[in-house]
């Protein structure tokens, strides 16, 4: 099957990705989900059975830290995130466990993703959205992978780690870890949407409310497009001097897509790379 079939199927929900790789974390306790709630900056109330909710942690002055997608596990809370990230979210929480009656545990999860369904498989039950920023996953425990996995092989299409970054750089969803930098605020990064502004305290709400109600952010994450080849890394070029880099980028169709991170003010000026290839700011898919 061709690359482009894959991401074809990825798209409509025809295929999934086993993310059982990715970091999973189970925060257990009679304080839990409260004591969680203090923390990230997603709104937990509406983790239920088939509702996960994507998350992030900031720091006391607003830098993301961590992103993750929390799923109700019966009594628990599992924490699943990209290990391209790198710190994983149970270190980063543990300071701040205290007296408080949580337990933090590194586990392993059956993870499938399904970026581009909307509707469960008919045979297993799931959570939407997906860790991958859209979709729905179908998780299970780490004893039932296999059977799982041979389970839905036998009606969907399998995509590998290569296509679900195609998939992504497509849908213009930026990646912590890889389109981002230490210290930077949600808001420069397109992850505002992470963040509930009307749920009371949480680690840095007061830097990341500054942010947004006195100014605009310091630099932009600008998803883009180019008639040529784009790589992570490629130099990008405002008024013949260097504005900013591709951190991330596929191909599409008979263009290029990806992400670049520039400054504020230079966020609306024609860019290039250092090879001259014209690069054009590129309105994300309607999800």
């Amino acid at each position: 099957m061709s690359s482009r079939t894959v991401l074809r199927h990825l798209g409509d929900g025809d295929a999934f990705v086993d993310l059982s790789s990715w970091r999973a974390v189970e925060v257990s306790g009679s304080d839990a989900r409260e004591w969680l709630d203090d923390l990230v900056s997603a709104r937990l109330g509406t983790l239920g059975p088939g509702r996960a909710v994507p998350s992030l942690l900031l720091s006391p002055t607003g830098g993301i830290q961590a992103a993750f997608t929390a799923i109700e596990a019966g009594e628990s809370v599992l924490l699943v995130q990209d290990p391209r990230q790198p710190r994983s979210i149970a270190g980063l929480l543990e300071p701040y466990v205290l007296s408080s009656d949580v337990r933090i545990a590194e586990t392993r999860a059956g993870v499938f993703a399904f970026p581009g369904r909307a509707q469960p498989p008919a045979s297993h039950p799931a959570s939407a959205p997906s860790c991958t920023g859209a979709g729905l996953d179908v998780v299970t425990a780490a004893a039932d992978r296999d059977r799982t996995r041979a389970e839905l092989e036998a009606e969907f299409a399998t995509a590998d780690a290569a296509a679900l970054e195609a998939w992504r750089v497509a849908a213009a969803i930026p990646a912590v870890g890889v389109d981002t930098m230490d210290g930077d605020l949600p808001q420069e990064v397109g992850l505002e949407h992470l963040v509930s502004f009307d749920k009371g305290c949480f680690l840095g709400q007061e830097a990341v409310a500054r942010s947004r109600n006195l100014g605009h952010p310091r630099r932009w994450l600008l998803p883009v497009e180019s008639g040529a080849d784009l790589r992570p890394g490629d130099e990008i070029v405002v008024r013949d001097g260097r504005a900013g880099v591709v951190t991330s980028a596929a191909p599409l169709d008979d263009a290029w897509v990806g992400f670049v991170r520039v400054a504020w003010s230079d966020r609306e000026e024609p860019m290039r790379t250092t090879s001259g290839a014209h690069v054009r700011p590129r309105v994300r898919p309607a999800a």
